[in-house]
């Protein structure tokens, strides 16, 4: 296909739908359809076109006729060169509406499961400001507007410290005001940079791996702690001591000041020694009186207060009376264990991290919980014959996998030891739709609860009850 076929301009185009990933859904003249990043359902748009596919182009909205009534004013000034919140220009309760109609597409289409009555999506109660995990880069060379570019001027300081422009590796876009972490995580991060700035601290030059300051991580707790990790990229004492003392001295509040030196040409910490400079190496997150320590490799939800409803609702699905054997499958730091082991006999959970299973039972010691084991292992390989017969056979089954879902020897293990419930939750409900249709002969779908984790944004958690036929 010529370069000029390729790329087309369609007037006048209605967006119909939202679709995966956070692109809306409108249909071009000749049938196919167009997934554009920058528009709402219900927007009258013309499109030019830069990617054309056999049953599909994607494009972008270059001129809009009519605005959608589904629209919203977005509150960030970064909205739409960021790219992490892409919902923002569409007002909430319809963010939940697309994201339900994706769950259900997603079960019945792919999944052909058949669904009962569809419980309608648990909303966030905190629509922005509910993060308690942020990462942002330091760079030497922040992304530019069109029109920094295009007025040929000096455009002066490029530092920045900010967020990775969608699909380019060594741009940061310099946050001014982030709406998903609350204060003081704005302070925290414009206060770093002008420091940083004032004290002639290098900024980081991914292109060229050169510069001192890589990464800062921000983490907070409902319980009110807070971490802040400074990523170097060289070990220069009298720097890192002077931009650690600033935060110390600056922000009395962080009860948890580390730092890691990493020289490697990935910022990825999980290979790196983390090192305290003050106050405590990790945080506590409280959750119905059960206390988890976080450290700063730790996994934990990045929604603390939704974290809590979608718990509940995984306990309220397993349906627990005291008597039952539970296996929390892929448990991670085993909340989710934790959660249920006071309703159950006992709960066995099982994860690959091993740090993660040393936080689990460390997590378990400290809130004096006695009828929860953690092992360690690859699922596929330890969820074996050998591990049902040395551990029980589970009467109930909790599963919350990665995004890929569980993997296919471990769904069958499932339906070899055919427990009478299992309760699946998922970050991916395409992955789920898959894993529960080679279960669909034994296994019937009775509940299924779409929780929002991640107002703003296209993702979408999916909590699904099976018991046996």
């Amino acid at each position: 296909m010529s370069r000029k076929k390729r790329k087309q301009i369609f007037t006048n185009v209605e967006v119909v739908d939202a679709g995966a990933k956070g692109k809306t859904v409108a249909k071009a003249p000749d049938g196919k359809v167009i997934f554009l990043p920058n528009a709402v359902p219900g927007d009258v748009v013309d499109v030019q076109t830069f990617k054309a596919r056999k049953a599909y182009y994607e494009g972008k909205a270059t001129v809009f006729h009519k605005l959608s009534d589904k629209r919203t004013e977005p509150a960030c000034e970064h909205f739409g060169v960021c790219g992490g919140c892409k919902w923002q220009d569409m007002a909430y309760e319809h963010q939940l509406y697309y994201k339900q109609k994706e769950v259900t597409n997603n079960l019945t289409r792919l999944g052909h499961i058949e669904l009962p009555e569809v419980t309608p999506i648990l909303g966030s109660a905190n629509q922005y400001f509910y993060r308690n995990k942020m990462e942002f880069s330091f760079s030497d060379s922040r992304w530019l507007t069109l029109e920094e570019v295009q007025s040929g001027e000096d455009v002066g300081d490029r530092n920045a410290l900010g967020f990775h422009i969608p699909g380019m590796w060594d741009k940061i876009l310099d946050v001014k005001t982030c709406h998903l972490q609350q204060d003081p995580s704005n302070a925290i991060r414009n206060s770093v940079k002008n420091f940083a700035i004032e004290n002639g601290l290098e900024f980081f030059n991914t292109r060229n791996q050169t510069g001192l300051l890589r990464t800062m991580m921000i983490r907070t707790s409902t319980t009110g702690d807070i971490m802040v990790l400074i990523q170097f990229f060289k070990e220069d004492k009298k720097q890192r001591e002077l931009l650690l003392d600033f935060i110390a001295d600056k922000f009395p509040e962080v009860t948890s000041l580390l730092y890691v030196i990493n020289g490697k040409a990935n910022d990825t910490i999980y290979d790196q020694e983390v090192i305290c400079y003050k106050g405590d190496d990790h945080i506590f997150e409280e959750m119905e009186g059960l206390k988890f320590k976080i450290n700063a490799k730790s996994f934990y939800q990045t929604n603390s207060e939704q974290a809590f409803e979608l718990y509940k609702i995984t306990r309220d699905f397993a349906d627990l009376s005291g008597d039952e054997l539970v296996y929390d499958l892929y448990t991670g730091t085993g909340t989710i264990a934790q959660f249920v082991s006071r309703k159950a006999k006992k709960v066995v959970g099982v994860e690959a991290v091993p740090d993660a299973i040393l936080a689990a039972k460390e997590n378990a010691e400290r809130n004096n919980i006695t009828n929860c084991e953690f092992f360690v292992g690859d699922m596929k390989n330890v969820f074996n014959q050998e591990f049902i017969d040395t551990h029980g056979v589970p009467d109930i089954i909790i599963t919350d996998p990665p995004r890929d879902g569980m993997h296919k020897d471990v769904v069958q293990q499932i339906l070899n030891i055919a427990p009478k419930r299992v309760v699946y939750v998922s970050c991916n409900s395409a992955t789920q739709a898959r894993d529960l249709a080679l279960m669909n002969d034994m296994y019937k779908v009775i509940k299924t609860q779409a929780v929002d984790m991640f107002p703003q944004t296209f993702h979408v958690e999916n909590v699904v009850l099976l018991e046996k036929r």
